[in-house]
């Protein structure tokens, strides 16, 4: 058992960034062995370093091929996972991990001490959420198999901050340790390794016949447990065009198929041999305000822009499954906060508003650049419909639309010319602030905020879960209330698969390859 004083327990076990749900709950026969289970997805990753990765069609891979130190069981708590165990000392300044023994690389080497501080020694010079690593005074190997963490300060959420399963904190070989960010060998402890990968086609990955699995579980839990590979590999193939993705199901050539727009629905359903699942929430969808580029950076701009959003014309625009909420947390989970909105601005779809702030910031009809994407059909149509919104409100506005791949690392990396882009957020809203931290600093660049950097400062050391939430509370004040990011609403997704794939989990998060198998 993990001794910590983890106060976001309840957090609900739902979905994830736009990830593909599984289904289960009938018993199920022995499982097959053998067979490439292929997956048609929206787009293909434009990295697979796990310290560098946020968006879903990166972690799909990354998760059934690095592990780390924790990860997420299926109730969302904390379970060790190449750890064995870890303790916390009463400070809260000393976490200290015991490894598991006998765990393989890909490359066949053993895991030690020394390749988890390298790990993250290389996470605190690369990663976007390195910030999650700035208390630790120092890192501890006292033998091949212990790992210590001294910390500056005392931090109740560390070990909440180290299963996020986005930006992961993934274990690679202590060779990797100076590769620069999208350098590393792809190379990890988990069921999957590495077979092919072809930019704008396909990845493979295959089964890792030396995989040590957590015997100390009796089966999959969540994102750790015991880890049973049936399939000999799963090939990703992209497929941006949402019938294309629904008549390669159809036909056979794929087993599972990515976001399934709501009107063609009907086509999978009306098969026999396929399925469809509605999952709802799966995350929560934002426009991202880039807070570092051109007329962005004033805040009396991004707040005009925020005015002048109407939340209903979008989401009756995008068609899903969605629901209005000011919050950056769902209901019934720790950190929701009710039901008054946490700054003035969300959902007044107010022009007159907008203007008054436009000529108040000296706008001179200076172009506003949006930036989206021809993977995603509910994000391209999401900032058409804000593009004529801005329009109404007076302000010149360009479109540009590029790829998923660049519009992601666009956000993820504050790089192109661009001030507005929108994108869907989970399961870190759902888990708690502690890991909306990265996603907050990085997309909407935000730099010198120092009321945004003290409320985090105090919800990092703060023990009781009334005062996190008050903490939690001056975060999205700062967030919203400055419009670095425009909360549209919540929302569900649409997945489908053939009935022939067995082995599928009740847990919902992002695609776990593991214990599947074809009949």
């Amino acid at each position: 058992m993990l001794k910590r004083r983890d106060l976001s327990r309840g957090a609900l076990a739902l979905g994830a960034v736009g990830l593909l749900p599984v289904t289960g709950g009938t018993a199920r026969a022995e499982p097959k062995k053998g067979g490439t289970l292929t997956y048609a997805s929206v787009s293909g990753p434009g990295t697979l370093d796990p310290h560098v990765s946020s968006s879903a069609v990166e972690l799909e891979v990354i998760h059934n091929v690095f592990e780390g130190l924790v990860a997420l069981d299926n109730q969302n708590a904390t379970k060790p996972m190449l750890a064995a165990k870890a303790t916390v000392s009463a400070d809260l300044k000393t976490y200290t991990f015991e490894l598991r023994r006998g765990v393989k690389f890909h490359n066949g080497d053993e895991l030690t001490s020394a390749d988890v501080k390298a790990s993250m020694e290389r996470y605190q010079q690369v990663s976007p959420n390195s910030k999650n690593l700035s208390d630790v005074e120092r890192y501890e190997t006292p033998d091949p198999y212990t790992f210590v963490m001294q910390l500056k300060n005392a931090n109740v959420v560390l070990l909440d901050v180290l299963k996020s399963p986005i930006f992961p904190f993934m274990i690679l070989p202590a060779s990797q340790k100076d590769k620069p960010a999208r350098g590393i060998d792809i190379i990890g402890t988990g069921p999957f390794s590495l077979g092919e990968w072809v930019k704008d086609s396909h990845v493979v990955i295959k089964r890792f016949d030396g995989y040590v699995p957590d015997t100390t579980s009796s089966g999959r839990d969540g994102y750790a447990g015991r880890k049973t590979v049936y399939i000999d590999a799963a090939r990703y193939r992209f497929m941006p065009e949402a019938t294309t993705r629904i008549a390669a199901l159809q036909t056979g050539e794929v087993q599972l198929a990515s976001t399934i727009p709501i009107e063609l629905r009907q086509r999978i359903e009306e098969r026999k041999d396929l399925a469809i699942r509605e999952v709802f929430p799966i995350g929560g969808t934002y426009i991202i305000v880039n807070s570092q580029y051109g007329l962005t950076a004033n805040v009396l701009i991004r707040q005009a822009i925020d005015a002048a959003i109407d939340v209903t014309e979008i989401t009756d625009a995008t068609g899903g499954i969605n629901k209005p909420n000011p919050w950056m947390s769902f209901p019934d989970t720790p950190y929701y906060l009710g039901n008054a909105a946490p700054t003035p601005w969300y959902d007044i779809k107010d022009p007159a508003k907008a203007k008054e702030l436009l000529k108040q910031a000296g706008y001179r009809n200076e172009k506003i650049i949006i930036e989206t994407n021809s993977n995603y059909q509910w994000m391209r149509t999401t900032m058409l419909v804000v593009a004529e919104q801005l329009k109404r409100a007076g302000m010149n506005v360009d479109v540009k639309v590029v790829d998923w791949t660049t519009n992601a690392s666009h956000m993820q990396q504050g790089t192109g010319e661009w001030n507005l882009s929108t994108t869907l957020f989970g399961p870190d809203h759902i888990l708690g602030p502690q890991q909306w931290r990265p996603m907050i600093y990085s997309f909407p660049s935000i730099k010198g905020n120092d009321a945004l950097d003290a409320a985090y400062a105090e919800f990092l050391a703060e023990p009781s879960l009334e005062k996190r939430r008050a903490s939690w509370l001056k975060i999205q004040q700062q967030v919203l209330g400055n419009a670095y990011m425009i909360k549209i609403a919540d929302s569900g997704r649409l997945n489908a698969y053939a009935r022939k794939l067995q082995g599928q989990s009740d847990y919902v998060g992002i695609l776990q390859l593991w214990d599947l198998y074809l009949e």
